[in-house]
């Protein structure tokens, strides 16, 4: 909780908290949506579900030594952290379902870690091999 040590405090984090805590409600009408697709598509997919416990996890608000505003921070956190990794690993099992091919390797991109079996970007052979000759009718 590096805030607490934070030198003028009150005038540093009060500007910018409707900023934050007003984000909650895009952040929850799109974990809205992203769950009604999961349930949904998924299952025409044969995908696995994700499991969301796995991903938001919210105790930090039970230690009895934090107060109430503090609380109220790790509900938040736990909440958006947890639920934004939650919607990465279904749109990499999205993404792996529909378009299992790295990009192409630059200097600035960070590779997600779902790629690590993807198929390499130029490998036309082997994206032959693995799809091309399993071709059924698209109805």
């Amino acid at each position: 909780m590096k805030y607490m040590a934070t030198k003028h405090r009150i005038f540093r984090h009060i500007l910018p908290a409707p900023f934050l805590f007003l984000a909650v409600i895009p952040i929850a009408i799109l974990d809205l949506y992203i769950e009604i697709y999961h349930r949904f598509c998924f299952p025409f997919y044969r995908i696995p579900y994700v499991k969301r416990k796995n991903y938001i996890k919210i105790d930090r608000h039970k230690l009895t030594y934090l107060n109430i505003e503090q609380k109220a921070n790790c509900i938040y956190c736990g909440y958006v952290n947890g639920v934004v990794k939650y919607w990465s690993k279904i749109i990499g099992e999205t993404e792996n379902y529909f378009c299992s091919i790295k990009h192409q390797e630059s200097d600035n991109f960070m590779e997600p870690e779902h790629h690590k079996g993807f198929l390499e970007y130029s490998d036309e052979k082997e994206f032959d091999q693995k799809y091309n000759s399993k071709k059924e009718p698209f109805l």
